[in-house]
């Protein structure tokens, strides 16, 4: 049974500045909900109970945002604005968080190591906590199910325009026959060359692993700019273990990329319930002005 997620939070959002100067990346808004609402809403929909944060000294305000907030509460209550009321103490009570720091930005491999003494010797997910996902089941959930039948570390993966496959970590592998969107991975490669990518299946952020994953994150060496990579450990791993890669084909957004990020903005806006319809009328209205 996976119950329990890691989320990597401690970077410095560098694409954002000067806005990630002292605002966590992850708490930048899309219309009314932090980026980071939206991974652990994912999250939460998938089954996850408790969540463990791999945080950094400058991201307390992730902390405060899935904390009570008292005063808040008291203030809402007392102007009688309960459904604003209702939506705070969702908040709070949505996951379970636990807080891990990590003193240093050393990747995403040493990110998901801090996490170790927590998880101890059961699977997990990971999520990473600047992409949003789309479908009509969150793709956490799919992982999930599939790992619940084949008991092994399943990660996702999307088709990327072979001009960007340097920017991934790459997959390579054969699709089951009983499971056409599952593939058996045979090779992982970190961020390749256009000559060296096996395909332009690109790993994303939803992972579900198993706690053998450590082992290997122990021992890989890191990178040119000094960061451990999980794509590093999970070659590794594939090597003693079967891999599977979980093909997604719904909507992803990286929110640490400025135009992905207005992208999210526009498609959470046109689709917002209380403003959608409005949001509609105005953007139709922009665009006739730019034609």
């Amino acid at each position: 049974m996976v119950d329990i997620a890691v989320i990597p939070v401690a970077g410095f959002g560098t694409r954002f500045l000067p806005l990630t100067k002292s605002q966590p990346k992850e708490m930048i808004g899309i219309v009314d909900k932090p980026v980071i609402h939206y991974i652990v809403e994912e999250a939460a929909k998938s089954g996850i109970k408790t969540i463990v944060f791999v945080t950094g000294r400058h991201k307390r305000a992730i902390e405060d945002y899935f904390d009570a907030s008292p005063e808040l509460e008291y203030h809402l209550e007392k102007q009688g604005k309960y459904k604003l009321l209702k939506i705070v103490k969702e908040i709070s009570n949505m996951i379970e968080p636990i807080y891990v720091r990590q003193k240093e930005a050393k990747g995403l491999g040493h990110a998901i190591l801090m996490a170790k003494k927590v998880i101890g010797n059961r699977p997990f997910a990971v999520l990473l906590g600047d992409e949003i996902i789309e479908d009509k089941k969150p793709l956490l959930k799919s992982l999930i199910d599939k790992f619940e039948t084949y008991q092994t570390s399943i990660l996702s993966v999307y088709e990327v325009p072979w001009e960007k496959v340097s920017s991934y970590g790459i997959v390579s592998g054969k699709p089951l026959e009983e499971d056409p969107n599952l593939l058996l991975i045979e090779d992982l490669i970190e961020k390749p060359s256009l000559n060296e990518a096996p395909s332009n299946l690109a790993i994303i952020g939803r992972y579900v692993l198993t706690p053998e994953i450590f082992k290997y994150l122990k021992i890989i060496k890191p990178d040119k700019k000094g960061e451990y990579q999980l794509t590093d450990a999970l070659k590794l791993l594939s090597k003693k273990d079967v891999i599977y890669a979980y093909k997604f084909k719904g909507l992803r957004f990286d929110t640490g990329n400025k135009l992905e990020y207005l992208k999210a903005t526009l498609h959470f806006a046109v689709n917002h319930k209380e403003i959608g319809e409005d949001f509609k009328i105005y953007l139709k209205e922009f665009a006739s002005k730019l034609s």
